[in-house]
C-alpha cells in the first residue's frame, strides 16, 4: 500500500532540479563495466609484458587493475591508454593506424586487441546497471531534464542497447563521436563541450556525473556547474584534487539540489521526491524534548512526505502481523501534526497537490540559530508571482513551544488567497516500510476543544496511556478582508481563512504550538499546562525567537568544534553538533529518556535505546556533565529490571537488554524478515551481553570527568557492580589453565552469533567482551577504592558485597582467556581463525552495497557464521574505547603481552575483513588510525561525516539520523585528533594532526574547570578559565603537571609524520 502511494506521489511530485541538464559517464557510473575494462586491461597488459619483443626491468610487476587502471587507463581512450602505461614501464611503439588489426605490434593494434578482451569479458561477465543511476535517469525523463553521455568508449550504443538504455539519452557523445569530429579525449573538456552544444545547454547550468578522475579533470577545466565523482574504488581524495564538487559513493546518493558552501548553512534548492524523506530528516528542528521533521507544511504521509514529531521517552506497544508473523513490539510514538498549513491562489490547486506551479524553491537550515527558512515563488494569474516565506524553530529556550510562520506576497498583483491550517492526529508510524504490518495506529481518536484562536487537540497512547496535548495558536495579519471558517474531522481541526491580497502587502500566518505530556512534571495536567504557558509566552513570537536564538549561542560557545579544513567538513561537523543538541539537552535532565539510536527523528530501530550512549557520552560528560548524568540514570531507574533479566536466565548481576525501550525490558525481536530471499531470519542479537560493559564504562568515565563521588556512591557504583556480577557469573573457571572463559555471547561485529555448526548459540571468549570485562571488573574493585570510607561501607552494606566477592572480580580481571592466532594477530573469538575468506571482490561486483552480508548471504542460503568478516569493529572497538595504550596495559594484566606492532597488524587485519555496515564503522576506523596512519585516518573521518549528509547507507537515513555516527564524528577531532582521554585523575592528551588538518579547537569541562584547547601544527594551547575549583593533573605526550584556573600553558607536540615513522619501523 505505502509503494502504492509513493509511486502515485512520484508521478505527481516530480523533479525540480537547479540543473537544465545532466551528463554521464558510462563505465562505473552508468553500467558495471569499469570491472570489465580493468579485467580487460589487466589481460591486454600482462600479455604484452610478457611478450618477448619487451624488455623491462621490473617484469615481476605486472599491471594492477585498481591503482593502474585508475592512473593511466580509466576515462581515457583506449590508444591514450595504452601509451601512457607502456611509456610508464619504458616502453615505445609506433602509434599505428586506426584500422590496424589485433595483432599488429602498434598502439592501436594492441589498443585493437584490448577491445577484443573486453567484449569477450562482458560475454563472461554480463552488464548491470546501477539501481541508483537508472533511478535518476528515469526522474530526469519524468522532470524533462535532459540527460546525456559522454563516454571514450567505442562500443557505447551497443552497450545501451544491451543494458536495456536504448533511447535513455538525449545525446550520447562516445569514443566513435570524438574521432569523428577529431575531439580531445578526458581530461580535456572536448566531448562535454561537444554534449552541452548538443542539448543547447550553457556548461555553467548542466551537472557533470563521473568516475575517473580524468573525466573530473575535464568537467572542471569545461566550466561545468557541477562536478560529481563516484568512488567506488576507494579515491575519494584523488577525485577532489581533480576538482569534484562532491564525492559520492554512489549515484543513488546524489542530490542535485544540495549546497554545502557555507559551513553555518545547510541548503536544498529545487524538489527531488527520491531525497525528501532524507532532506525531511536532516532539516528536522528539535531541543531533547521533541523534534519535528523537516517536511513542507502542506503535506502528509503519502510516501514521499513524511510528518512526523517525536517526544523524548513517549512509546506505545502494539501488536502485529508482518509478513505473516504476529510481533508484539513497542515503538517511539509519532504524535500529532502540528504543523499543517496549506494555500491556493483563487480557485486553483492546493500547494499540497504538487499542481501548483512552483518557478523556484531554496530551503535553508541555519545551524547557528537551529531556524529553518523555506522561500518558493509560485506561478500566480496571468504571469504574475507569489511569493511564500516560511520560517520555524522549536524552541531550545522553552522546550514546549513551537513556532511556524508563513508570509505571503504578492509584488504586482490582487487576488483571493485562500489558507488552510491546523492539527493533524490521524498521523501512524509508517515511516519504516519494513515495521508496517496489519496496525501500526499507536494514537487513540482525538478530541479538539477550540477557544478563540487557539485549538487544543488531546489524545493518548493506546496501550502505554500516556496522555498528550498538542495546542496551536493560529493567528493572520496583514490581511484588510479575510473570512474564517473551522472545520473539523474524526482526527483533524483546520482553520480556513479566505484572503484579499493586495498588492505589495504581505500576509503573515503564525502558528505557535505548545506541547505537553501526561509525563511532564510541574504540571496539573496537559492541556492546562499548555494553555497557561500561551497566555505567559506564547504571544510573543519575536521574544521567543529571540530567547530560542541566544541559548543555540550559548550551547555553541561551549559544543562547537573548529577545524581549519573544507568548508564542506565544517558544515557537517556544525551539523552534527545541532542534531545531537536538538536530540539531547538540558532539557533533557527533566525525563526519563535515553539515547535513542536514531534520535527522535523516524522510526528507525523503533526508536530503540541501544549502546550508542557509547559515543554521545564523551561529549556530554565534558560539555554538559548534567546531561550525561541524566542519560546514564536512565539504565540505573532501570536497573531492577535488569536484575530481574538476570535471574531469570540463571545468572547474577544485572542483565541489561540489546533494545531498550519505556520500561528497560529487552525490546529486541526474536526474527528479522529478510526482504532478499522473503524469508524470516533468527535474530540473536540480544546475546550482545556487551551492552552492560558500555553502561559501566560510560558510568566510570563520567566519574572522572565530574570527580562527584557523591554521584558514584548512589548510583554509578551500582551500575559498575551489577555489570561486573552479571560477567562473574557468566565466566567459567577451567582449573586446569586457572582461566575463565566466557560463552553464549555475541559481540559489536553482529554477524556471528554462533560456530557455523551451532548458529544462534552465541560465541566462546569474544575478545572485545572478555577484555571489557576484565576492564570493568578491575574498575568495581577501584570504585570501591575511590570510595574508601563511609560511602564504600554504605554501598556494601546496600548491594551485599563481600570480601569473596571482591576477590572474584580481581581474578576475574587478571584471568579472563583472551585468543591469538598463530601469527601474534588478536583472534575476534574462539574458532575465529579457522574461518572461511570470503571473496570480497566477488561480493562488491555482485551487490555493489555489502554492508548487509547477513542478508545477502542468507539470500544464498549461506552464513556469515562460516567466514572472516564484521558488519562493524569488533576487536579494534578496544582500540577506540581504551586506546592503544589502554589496551596493551589491559592485556598485560591478563598476562598477555601484545605490542604496538602486533597492535598495528591487528587493525590492519581487521579493517580489511569489514564490511563497514554501520556508521559507527567509518568512526571507530578513523579514531584508531589516528594514532596509525593519520593521513588514512582523515580519509575515513570525511566518509564517517558524510553517512546521513550522503545518505550512504542505502536509504535508512529518511528513517532518523544516526545519532551515535554523529556524535562520534564530534568527539573524534577531540579524541582522536588532539589525543584528549579523562584518565585517571588526569587529564592527558596525545596530540595527533592528520596531514590535511592545520588546526582544531574546542572547549571543554572537567572536574568544574572551563578549558579552551588549541592544537596546531606546532603547539597544544590550554586556557583555563577561571573558577574557585581545585588545580588539575594534566599529560601531554610523555609531559605532565598541573593547571590553575585562570592560567594557560603551551605544550610543543610532534609532528604526524613522525609518529607514523616510529610506528611504521616498529611493523616492519
Amino acid at each position: 500500500m505505502r509503494a502504492d502511494r509513493r509511486s502515485q506521489a512520484q508521478r505527481t511530485h516530480r523533479l525540480d532540479t537547479a540543473y537544465d541538464a545532466v551528463l554521464f559517464d558510462l563505465d562505473g557510473v552508468v553500467t558495471n563495466t569499469a570491472a570489465i575494462h580493468a579485467a580487460a586491461w589487466k589481460q591486454l597488459f600482462d600479455e604484452v609484458l610478457r611478450d618477448s619483443r619487451v624488455h623491462v626491468d621490473d617484469p615481476q610487476n605486472t599491471f594492477d587493475p585498481v591503482a593502474d587502471y585508475r592512473r593511466y587507463v580509466d576515462g581515457r581512450s583506449r590508444e591514450d591508454g595504452v601509451a601512457r602505461y607502456l611509456a610508464a614501464r619504458g616502453v615505445r611503439l609506433d602509434a599505428g593506424q586506426s584500422d590496424d588489426p589485433p595483432s599488429a605490434w602498434t598502439i592501436a593494434g594492441i589498443a585493437a586487441r584490448k577491445n577484443a578482451l573486453f567484449l569477450a569479458e562482458l560475454r563472461t561477465r554480463g552488464l548491470r546497471v546501477y539501481p541508483g543511476t537508472a533511478a535518476l535517469l528515469r526522474r530526469l525523463r519524468d522532470a524533462a531534464v535532459p540527460a546525456g553521455l559522454v563516454t571514450a568508449s567505442r562500443n557505447a550504443q551497443q552497450l545501451l542497447n544491451t543494458a536495456g538504455l536504448t533511447g535513455a539519452f538525449d545525446t550520447v557523445v562516445d569514443g566513435q563521436t570524438a574521432l569523428t569530429h577529431h575531439l580531445q579525449g578526458k581530461p580535456y573538456p572536448d566531448m562535454f563541450a561537444e554534449a552541452a552544444r548538443r542539448l543547447g545547454v550553457p556548461p555553467a547550468r548542466i551537472a557533470i556525473v563521473e568516475d575517473s578522475v580524468a573525466g573530473v579533470e575535464a568537467g572542471q577545466r569545461g566550466g561545468f556547474g557541477l562536478v560529481v565523482g563516484i568512488d567506488r574504488a576507494e579515491q575519494r581524495e584523488q577525485l577532489e584534487a581533480a576538482g569534484a564538487d562532491v564525492v559520492l559513493n554512489d549515484v543513488g546518493e546524489l542530490d542535485l539540489g544540495l549546497s554545502t558552501t557555507d559551513p553555518w548553512r545547510l541548503v536544498y534548492e529545487g524538489f527531488d521526491p527520491a531525497h525528501e524523506g532524507h532532506r525531511e530528516t536532516l532539516t528536522a528542528l528539535g531541543n531533547g524534548y521533541l523534534v519535528t521533521r523537516g517536511v513542507r507544511p502542506e503535506h502528509h504521509d503519502d510516501g514521499i512526505h513524511y510528518p512526523g514529531t517525536y517526544l523524548a521517552g513517549v512509546y506505545n506497544r502494539l501488536m502485529s502481523t508482518i509478513h505473516g508473523r504476529a510481533v508484539e513490539e513497542e515503538h517511539l510514538v509519532n504524535t500529532p501534526n502540528w504543523l499543517p498549513v496549506d494555500l491556493r491562489i483563487g480557485n486553483g490547486p492546493w500547494l499540497s497537490s504538487g499542481q501548483a506551479p512552483t518557478l523556484s524553491e531554496r530551503r535553508e537550515l541555519d545551524l547557528r540559530r537551529g531556524l529553518a527558512t523555506r522561500r518558493a515563488v509560485l506561478a500566480g494569474p496571468d504571469g504574475h508571482q507569489l511569493f511564500l516565506v516560511q520560517r520555524s524553530f522549536i524552541s531550545m529556550d522553552d522546550p514546549h513551544l513551537a513556532v511556524l510562520e508563513t508570509t505571503i506576497s504578492a509584488p504586482d498583483w490582487n487576488g483571493t488567497l485562500t489558507l488552510r491550517a491546523g492539527v493533524d492526529a490521524g498521523v501512524r508510524n509508517s515511516n519504516v516500510a519494513a515495521y508496517i504490518g496489519s496496525d501500526t495506529t499507536h494514537l487513540a481518536p482525538p478530541a479538539f476543544r477550540h477557544a478563540d484562536d487557539i485549538t487544543v487537540c488531546e489524545t493518548h497512547t493506546r496501550q502505554s496511556r500516556i496522555r498528550i496535548v498538542t495546542a496551536v495558536r493560529t493567528r493572520l495579519t496583514g490581511a484588510a478582508a479575510v473570512t474564517e471558517h473551522l472545520t473539523e474531522t474524526a482526527s483533524q481541526a483546520t482553520r480556513e481563512f479566505r484572503v484579499e491580497l493586495e498588492r505589495g502587502r504581505a500576509v503573515t500566518l503564525t502558528k505557535t504550538a505548545a506541547i505537553f505530556t501526561s509525563h511532564d512534571r510541574a504540571i496539573s495536567e496537559p492541556s492546562a499546562a499548555a494553555l497557561d504557558l500561551f497566555e505567559r509566552r506564547g504571544q510573543d513570537v519575536a521574544g521567543l525567537l529571540e530567547r530560542h536564538e541566544a541559548e543555540w549561542r550559548r550551547l555553541w560557545h561551549l559544543f562547537a568544534v573548529t577545524l581549519d579544513a573544507d568548508t564542506h567538513s565544517q558544515l557537517v561537523l556544525n551539523l552534527h553538533v545541532l542534531h545531537l543538541l536538538q536530540t539531547v539537552s538540558t532539557h533533557t535532565t527533566a525525563l526519563d529518556a535515553g539515547v535513542p539510536a536514531r534520535g527522535l527523528y523516524g522510526e528507525g530501530y523503533r526508536g530503540h535505546v541501544f549502546w550508542d550512549e557509547v559515543f554521545v557520552l564523551p561529549i556530554l560528560d565534558t560539555r554538559a556533565p548534567q546531561v550525561s548524568r541524566s542519560l546514564i540514570e536512565y539504565r540505573w531507574r532501570r536497573l531492577n529490571e535488569a536484575r530481574t533479566a538476570a535471574t531469570a536466565a540463571g545468572l547474577g548481576g544485572a542483565l541489561f537488554p540489546w533494545q531498550s525501550g519505556s520500561d528497560g525490558r529487552e525490546e529486541t525481536p526474536t526474527a528479522l524478515y529478510n526482504p532478499r530471499s522473503g524469508r524470516w531470519m533468527p535474530d540473536n542479537s540480544r546475546r550482545q551481553r556487551h551492552v552492560g560493559l558500555a553502561i559501566a564504562h560510560n558510568a566510570w568515565q563520567h566519574y572522572q570527568a565530574t570527580g562527584d563521588l557523591d554521584w558514584l556512591a548512589e548510583r554509578g557504583a551500582e551500575l559498575i557492580i551489577e555489570v561486573t556480577r552479571l560477567f562473574a557469573s557468566l565466566a567459567e573457571h577451567d582449573p586446569t589453565t586457572d582461566r575463565f572463559h566466557i560463552a553464549g555471547v555475541m559481540g559489536p561485529d553482529e554477524f556471528h552469533d554462533g560456530p557455523p555448526d551451532a548458529p544462534g548459540t552465541g560465541l566462546r571468549d569474544n575478545t572485545y567482551t572478555n577484555v571489557l570485562a576484565s576492564w570493568v571488573a578491575q574498575r568495581a574493585g577501584d570504585t570501591l577504592g575511590v570510595l574508601a570510607g563511609y560511602r564504600a561501607d554504605g554501598l556494601c552494606d546496600r548491594l551485599n558485597v563481600t570480601d569473596d566477592e571482591i576477590a572474584l572480580w580481581a581474578r576475574l580481571s587478571r584471568r579472563l582467556t583472551v585468543g591469538f592466532h598463530a601469527d601474534g594477530i588478536l583472534t575476534q573469538f574462539d574458532g575465529y581463525e579457522d574461518l572461511e575468506e570470503l571473496d570480497w571482490g566477488h561480493y562488491r561486483d555482485e551487490y555493489g552495497n555489502i554492508g548487509r552480508l547477513d542478508l545477502i548471504l542468507e539470500s544464498e542460503n549461506d552464513s556469515t557464521n562460516r567466514y572472516k568478516l564484521a558488519k562493524q569493529p569488533d576487536v579494534v572497538m578496544l582500540v577506540y574505547l581504551l586506546g592503544r595504550d589502554g589496551l596493551r596495559k589491559q592485556l598485560a594484566a591478563l598476562g598477555y603481552p601484545f605490542s604496538e606492532a602486533d597492535l598495528v597488524r591487528t587493525v590492519n587485519y581487521y579493517l580489511t575483513r569489514t564490511a563497514n555496515g554501520s556508521t559507527l564503522s567509518r568512526v571507530v576506523n578513523a579514531s584508531v588510525l589516528a594514532g596509525i596512519d593519520p593521513a588514512r585516518s582523515w580519509i575515513a573521518f570525511r566518509e564517517a561525516l558524510i553517512a546521513d549528509l550522503d545518505d550512504s547507507q542505502g536509504g535508512t537515513t529518511r528513517e532518523g539520523i544516526h545519532l551515535g555516527a554523529m556524535a562520534g564524528t564530534v568527539d573524534l577531532p577531540v579524541r582522536s585528533f588532539a589525543g584528549m582521554t579523562v584518565g585517571d585523575d588526569e587529564l592527558t592528551f596525545a596530540p595527533q594532526l592528520p596531514p590535511h588538518l592545520t588546526r582544531v579547537a574546542f572547549q571543554v569541562r572537567y572536574r568544574d574547570h572551563l578549558l579552551d584547547v588549541t592544537l596546531g601544527r606546532s603547539g597544544l594551547e590550554l586556557h583555563a578559565h577561571p573558577t574557585t575549583a581545585p588545580v588539575i593533573r594534566l599529560r601531554v605526550g610523555s609531559d605532565g603537571g598541573q593547571l590553575s584556573a585562570g592560567e594557560t600553558k603551551v605544550f610543543a607536540v610532534r609532528s604526524a609524520d613522525a609518529r607514523t615513522r616510529s610506528v611504521s619501523k616498529e611493523s616492519r
